[in-house]
């Protein structure tokens, strides 16, 4: 029996019993996962899932006991393959991060860029998911790191870690009657027009419905995507106007588009860092959280993972873009000012 062939098992139950998507996961085959999958059962000499032909059913009784020792196994491995990396000061190895396109594409690229100076030998794994989607089944049991979003009160579950806060905006053609607006685009105004925006506020329970639905409004949605670039594209193509997070906003946008603040019954939204429980927290991640947030004390960070007890978090300060992410990160960080609207070709620094 090889950690390899554990990791497998748990790659296939973390995806939900498709073999498929857990190689995708493990960047392997999956001719190469079944075959593992069959040498840990010849070798246990029971079956640890239920088949329908080629595809796999349910996990078998005996399969939720070997699951659970398999996860402790593993988890166990990982924490001391970090504490030895943290006593040696080692600054190699992977780091594995999970998060939604957002935040790999308008936060870490700064960030990561000062984290890989202070550890050059790092090597970065990204996962990229939908905004909304959940990350914790599927990667909490090998990877480092998952970055989640929440609006208003919300807090997910587990070693939840609050970053910083944004807020979203609405992008509408400098054509559009709405681009001279010199105030806030109120939730009639809002939803008085065709949306284009994330695949996440599609959903019943998302923050912009519940407060379209409380003001007595509904969202008419013409198009949705999962990347804010896509979502720009289509507003261009005259769909309807954007409804993005202001990570997104780029200096090039302003030339094409007004960028107007949101109602504040529209509520901000936080960045969570969550980590796997029980887990020993490499340097590195920590360099990583703190570049996110300049705000929490490390040694916090480390004392929460230990005793397992939620605490009692600074507040988590707005996102202030610029050269190294949230404000007080890096000596260029300012605050973008949150956008009105402006004049054609006018630029919004």
């Amino acid at each position: 029996m090889t950690l390899k062939e554990l990791r497998c098992l748990l790659a296939i139950v973390d995806a939900e019993l498709n073999v498929s998507a857990a190689a995708q996961v493990l960047h392997a085959t999956q001719p190469s996962l079944s075959r593992l999958l069959k040498l840990l059962e010849e070798e246990l000499g029971f079956q640890l899932f239920v088949r329908h032909g080629r595809s796999l059913a349910e996990v078998t009784p005996a399969g939720h006991e070997v699951i659970r020792i398999a996860r402790r196994i593993v988890g166990d491995v990982a924490n001391i393959r970090a504490y030895a990396a943290n006593v040696r000061g080692g600054n190699s190895g992977d780091l594995l991060l999970a998060m939604p396109q957002i935040y790999a594409r308008h936060v870490l690229p700064s960030v990561l860029s000062e984290l890989v100076r202070r550890y050059p030998r790092l090597n970065v794994h990204i996962q990229t998911t939908a905004e909304g989607e959940s990350l914790e089944r599927q990667m909490l049991g090998s990877g480092d790191m998952i970055l989640v979003s929440t609006a208003g009160d919300g807090v997910p579950p587990g070693h939840a870690i609050p970053l910083f806060t944004w807020k979203r905006v609405v992008l509408v053609p400098q054509t559009h009657p709405f681009a001279h607006l010199d105030r806030a685009l109120t939730l009639p105004e809002l939803a008085s027009e065709a949306l284009v925006t994330y695949e996440a506020s599609r959903r019943r329970d998302s923050s912009l419905r519940r407060a379209l639905e409380q003001a007595g409004l509904e969202a008419r949605f013409a198009c949705s995507a999962q990347d804010a670039g896509l979502i720009k594209a289509y507003v261009r193509a005259g769909l309807g106007i954007g409804l993005v997070g202001e990570l997104a906003v780029e200096d090039e946008d302003c030339e094409t588009f007004a960028v107007l603040e949101c109602d504040p019954a529209l509520p901000e939204c936080v960045a969570w860092a969550l980590l796997p429980p029980g887990a020993v927290i490499r340097d590195c991640a920590l360099q990583l959280i703190q570049l996110l947030a300049p705000q929490l004390d490390p040694q916090q960070i480390r004392q929460v993972l230990e005793d397992g007890k939620r605490p009692l978090w600074p507040d988590p300060r707005p996102w202030r873009g610029g050269a190294t992410g949230p404000a007080g990160s890096g000596a260029h960080a300012h605050r973008r000012p949150l956008p009105r609207a402006m004049s054609p070709g006018a630029y919004l620094g």
